[in-house]
C-alpha cells in the first residue's frame, strides 16, 4: 500500500499501481486508462517492461483524472490483476468507475484521509 502522498501532486493526478504476473494484462489496464485520460502526464509513458519470471511485478503510472474522454468497452485479461489507487477522492473514485466499467473489480481495502484516498482493488475479465 502507499503512503499519503507529498503536497507537490496536483489533486486531479491518481497514482495506479498494478502487480501481478502478465505484462499483456498490465497493458490492457492501462490501455483502458490511457485511451480515458489522453492528456494526462503518463500519456507518454514508455509501456510496462517485462515481468520476472516467477514473480509478481508492479507497473504504476500516474493518470490527471479531469473526467474520462471515453466510455471504455469490457476488457479481457489472463489473469487478476491487483491496483493500488492513490489520490483526491473525488479522482480515485472515478478511476475506480471507469475501471469497472471494462473490468469485473472488487474493492479489497481502502484507506482515507483529510485530502487523499487510497483503494487496494482487484481486477478480472467480466
Amino acid at each position: 500500500m502507499f503512503t499519503m502522498a507529498s503536497p507537490e501532486r496536483s489533486a486531479a493526478q491518481v497514482v495506479v499501481a498494478l502487480s501481478g504476473h502478465s505484462k499483456e494484462d498490465a497493458d490492457a489496464v492501462f490501455g483502458v486508462l490511457y485511451a480515458c485520460y489522453p492528456s494526462g502526464p503518463a500519456s507518454d509513458a514508455p509501456p510496462p517492461r517485462e515481468e520476472a519470471e516467477g514473480h509478481p511485478t508492479v507497473w504504476s503510472a500516474t493518470f490527471e483524472v479531469s473526467g474520462a474522454r471515453q466510455e471504455p468497452a469490457p476488457t479481457s485479461l489472463g489473469a487478476p490483476l491487483t491496483a493500488d489507487l492513490q489520490g483526491g477522492p473525488r479522482q480515485v473514485e472515478q478511476l475506480r468507475d471507469v475501471l469497472a466499467t471494462a473490468f469485473a473489480v472488487r474493492d479489497e481495502g481502502r484507506a482515507a484521509g483529510d485530502q487523499e484516498r487510497e483503494l487496494h482493488l482487484r481486477l478480472e475479465s467480466r
